[in-house]
């Protein structure tokens, strides 16, 4: 664990910390905001930022924004700052610790920190055999690709491979591939010098070099640009990196591992990205398996999600009711774990009693989920209706097509021109033009107040 003390409680804080990690928390120093952002800037991570109640920590947590560094900030103080206290909490802090510190305090919020960037629950047996796989890989240096829907907990997985790792010790970074311009991705990725672009106004240490020794997660990596993957595969096989502006390359020693959504094999075919990255990548495939095909982690995690947000919110325990965990398992979540976790707080507020009944558990739209899955089952019946529909079509001429469906349309009508023409979208001249035109080809056309014979 890295800590992080911004302002003058270094010698309020550090052994106090010390102790509560039993020696094992790194604890480093910056007397102000600005140095803070400097040293992080220049890949001098942290995993945790302890900062004085009394500076200005909403500013703190927008150049962290800014800079697109995710670390939590704890504010510390006196305990008579009430008003500073309720403000920092108000612009981003995690958590308030009162001065002078406690070991069993400051261990319990680190303990906190570290537990909800970390949480990984599971119970169902698809699960278990990819964390069986996922540990029996975690030792070795080797590329990870870890694919699955979204929201099934490929992060998850990775901060667990990582945690058994020998690399354990040292830094786990995440980027995401998709929520970073591709302009500025580069950038984020390999650091640049003072000067490369425009607003370059310092060097800037990218995720490779923060994450030396230890882990780099390239989330989405799907999305990354086909010319940008180029310099990634010179990156993965040399181990060497050049930064925006830079003259000299920089060795780094780092475990990649990514994720995707797509299905890589055919994004390859279309172009999209590179068959040799995805070679150097996917030398184990962790393919997480989405929740509906996981009916024991449902359960596990409905309950797990009611009781931490029947905590978060000041409120009684609470249960499910028999009704309820049937429905949650019979429902399709197509937003997997990121889904049921929404779906349970939603419950936990709308709940009127200790126990959590079916009416509770609506989506954000009000739907319960049994509507949800007929809905879903509906949308996936039309979809195949209109598959095979669509299918009938090939290898059909464009002119039989259309006559089908004059005459379709005409029969329709019970033989009558204009009301046909005016579904059809065309003008009677040319709906006559056209049954003319058939009725030469010996094609049976109805009349006025008839139906077609067909034979």
């Amino acid at each position: 664990m890295r800590l992080l003390i911004i302002g003058a409680l270094e010698g309020q804080l550090s052994t106090a910390t010390k102790m509560a990690m039993d020696g094992g928390a790194k604890v480093a120093h910056a007397p102000s905001i600005e140095i803070a952002l400097a040293s992080l800037r220049a890949g001098r991570g942290a995993d945790l930022l302890l900062v004085d109640v009394m500076m200005d920590i909403a500013g703190l947590i927008a150049g962290l924004e800014a800079e697109r560094i995710a670390i939590p900030v704890v504010a510390c103080g006196v305990e008579t700052n009430a008003a500073a206290a309720v403000n920092a909490i108000r612009a981003g802090a995690k958590e308030y610790i009162p001065l002078p510190p406690d070991a069993e305090l400051i261990a319990a919020v680190i303990a906190a920190v570290a537990r909800d960037s970390s949480e990984f629950l599971y119970r169902d047996p698809a699960m278990d055999r990819v964390v069986k796989m996922a540990e029996q890989i975690a030792g070795s240096d080797a590329s990870i690709l870890i694919t699955g829907e979204s929201g099934t907990g490929k992060e998850v997985i990775a901060k667990h491979v990582h945690a058994r790792s020998k690399r354990a010790g040292k830094p786990f970074i995440s980027v995401n591939c998709a929520a970073i311009p591709e302009a500025l991705l580069e950038s984020e990725l390999f650091g640049h010098e003072k000067g490369a672009f425009t607003g370059a106004i310092a060097r800037r240490i990218g995720k490779f070099e923060e994450a030396s020794g230890g882990t780099l997660l390239l989330d989405e990596i799907s999305e990354m640009d086909v010319r940008l993957q180029a310099k990634l595969l010179r990156a993965i096989q040399e181990r060497i990196i050049d930064r925006v502006g830079g003259t000299k390359p920089v060795p780094v020693d780092i475990r990649i591992l990514a994720t995707s959504n797509r299905n890589l094999n055919e994004a390859v075919r279309e172009g999209s990205f590179r068959e040799d990255l995805l070679f150097r990548l996917n030398v184990v495939n962790l393919k997480l398996p989405p929740l509906r095909d996981r009916p024991g982690d449902i359960a596990a995690l409905s309950e797990h999600f009611v009781a931490k947000y029947a905590k978060a919110n000041g409120l009684p325990p609470r249960a499910l009711s028999a009704e309820a965990r049937e429905a949650l398992l019979k429902a399709p979540w197509p937003g997997n774990v990121r889904e049921l976790e929404n779906t349970l707080h939603r419950a936990v507020l709308l709940s009127s009693g200790d126990i959590i009944g079916p009416d509770a558990i609506v989506l954000p739209d009000g739907m319960g989920l049994a509507e949800a899955a007929s809905a879903s089952s509906l949308s996936a019946q039309l979809a195949q209706t209109a598959q095979t529909m669509s299918a009938a079509l090939v290898g059909r001429t464009v002119a039989d097509v259309e006559r089908d469906l004059i005459l379709d349309t005409l029969d329709h009508t019970l033989g009558n021109r204009t009301h046909a023409a005016n579904i059809l979208g065309i003008s009677i001249r040319t709906l006559r033009n056209k049954l003319n035109q058939y009725a030469e080809e010996g094609t049976n056309v109805p009349e006025p107040g008839e139906r077609r014979s067909v034979a």
